[in-house]
Protein backbone atom coordinates (compact mmCIF):
# COMPACT_ATOMS: atom_id res chain seq x y z
CA UNK A 1 0.00 0.00 0.00
CA UNK A 2 0.95 3.73 -0.54
CA UNK A 3 2.38 5.73 2.68
CA UNK A 4 0.05 8.15 2.04
CA UNK A 5 -2.76 6.03 1.76
CA UNK A 6 -2.02 5.40 5.44
CA UNK A 7 -1.54 8.71 6.32
CA UNK A 8 -4.78 9.34 4.91
CA UNK A 9 -6.57 6.67 6.81
CA UNK A 10 -4.82 7.45 9.84
CA UNK A 11 -5.67 11.14 10.20
CA UNK A 12 -9.32 9.97 9.11
CA UNK A 13 -9.02 7.77 12.38
CA UNK A 14 -7.74 10.37 14.68
CA UNK A 15 -10.38 12.84 13.93
CA UNK A 16 -12.90 10.54 14.39
CA UNK A 17 -11.35 9.12 17.69
CA UNK A 18 -11.18 13.09 18.71
CA UNK A 19 -14.95 13.86 18.27
CA UNK A 20 -16.03 10.43 19.83
CA UNK A 21 -13.96 11.34 23.14
CA UNK A 22 -15.20 14.89 22.88
CA UNK A 23 -19.16 13.52 22.73
CA UNK A 24 -18.24 11.62 26.27
CA UNK A 25 -19.10 12.91 30.07
CA UNK A 26 -16.85 11.60 32.42
CA UNK A 27 -19.55 12.23 34.49
CA UNK A 28 -21.76 9.64 33.22
CA UNK A 29 -24.11 12.16 30.93
CA UNK A 30 -22.64 12.04 27.81
CA UNK A 31 -24.20 11.58 24.69
CA UNK A 32 -27.38 10.35 26.52
CA UNK A 33 -27.91 13.36 28.34
CA UNK A 34 -28.53 15.79 25.71
CA UNK A 35 -31.39 14.12 24.23
CA UNK A 36 -33.55 13.97 27.56
CA UNK A 37 -35.24 11.93 29.52
CA UNK A 38 -37.61 10.00 26.22
CA UNK A 39 -34.84 10.59 23.92
CA UNK A 40 -32.23 8.21 25.47
CA UNK A 41 -34.42 5.88 26.09
CA UNK A 42 -35.48 5.51 22.63
CA UNK A 43 -31.68 5.05 21.95
CA UNK A 44 -31.11 2.67 23.99
CA UNK A 45 -30.69 3.85 27.42
CA UNK A 46 -27.71 5.37 29.36
CA UNK A 47 -25.84 2.53 29.57
CA UNK A 48 -26.05 1.19 26.02
CA UNK A 49 -24.91 4.64 24.24
CA UNK A 50 -21.73 5.15 26.83
CA UNK A 51 -20.52 1.16 26.31
CA UNK A 52 -21.11 1.85 22.71
CA UNK A 53 -18.48 4.93 23.18
CA UNK A 54 -16.15 3.53 25.45
CA UNK A 55 -15.90 0.47 22.52
CA UNK A 56 -15.51 2.91 19.91
CA UNK A 57 -13.15 4.55 21.91
CA UNK A 58 -11.12 1.72 22.36
CA UNK A 59 -12.08 0.35 18.50
CA UNK A 60 -10.29 3.26 16.92
CA UNK A 61 -7.53 3.37 19.31
CA UNK A 62 -6.39 -0.39 18.49
CA UNK A 63 -7.08 0.62 15.14
CA UNK A 64 -5.14 3.84 14.93
CA UNK A 65 -1.97 1.95 16.60
CA UNK A 66 -2.10 -1.01 14.43
CA UNK A 67 -2.03 1.58 11.15
CA UNK A 68 0.36 3.45 12.68
CA UNK A 69 2.93 0.26 13.43
CA UNK A 70 1.77 -0.89 9.79
CA UNK A 71 2.56 2.20 7.85
CA UNK A 72 6.24 1.60 8.64
CA UNK A 73 6.11 -1.31 5.91
CA UNK A 74 4.93 1.03 3.47
CA UNK A 75 7.49 3.97 3.49
CA UNK A 76 9.52 3.35 0.61
CA UNK A 77 13.14 3.17 1.18
CA UNK A 78 14.84 2.66 -2.12
CA UNK A 79 16.25 -0.37 -2.00
CA UNK A 80 20.45 -0.70 -1.86
CA UNK A 81 21.01 0.85 -5.21
CA UNK A 82 20.81 4.14 -4.24
CA UNK A 83 22.86 3.87 -0.66
CA UNK A 84 25.91 5.86 -1.03
CA UNK A 85 27.18 6.37 1.94
CA UNK A 86 29.97 4.15 1.45
CA UNK A 87 31.98 6.59 -0.94
CA UNK A 88 31.12 10.05 0.76
CA UNK A 89 34.25 10.09 2.75
CA UNK A 90 36.97 9.26 -0.23
CA UNK A 91 38.97 12.03 -1.45
CA UNK A 92 39.00 13.68 2.41
CA UNK A 93 42.68 13.87 4.03
CA UNK A 94 42.18 13.97 7.86
CA UNK A 95 44.90 15.79 9.20
CA UNK A 96 45.79 15.71 12.90
CA UNK A 97 45.78 18.74 14.91
CA UNK A 98 49.58 20.12 15.87
CA UNK A 99 50.71 18.99 19.19
CA UNK A 100 51.05 22.46 21.45
CA UNK A 101 54.57 23.44 21.73
CA UNK A 102 55.44 23.11 25.37
CA UNK A 103 57.95 26.24 26.57
CA UNK A 104 59.59 25.86 29.66
CA UNK A 105 60.85 29.19 31.90
CA UNK A 106 64.12 28.79 33.29
CA UNK A 107 63.62 32.21 35.08
CA UNK A 108 60.75 29.84 37.76
CA UNK A 109 63.67 27.65 38.64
Amino acid sequence: MNYNLFLGIILLVAVILILIVMVQNPKGGGLSSSFGGGGAQSLGGVQNTNNFLDRTTWTLAIAMFALILLSNFAIDRGGDNDFQLDNTLEGIEITAPAAPETTTNDSLK
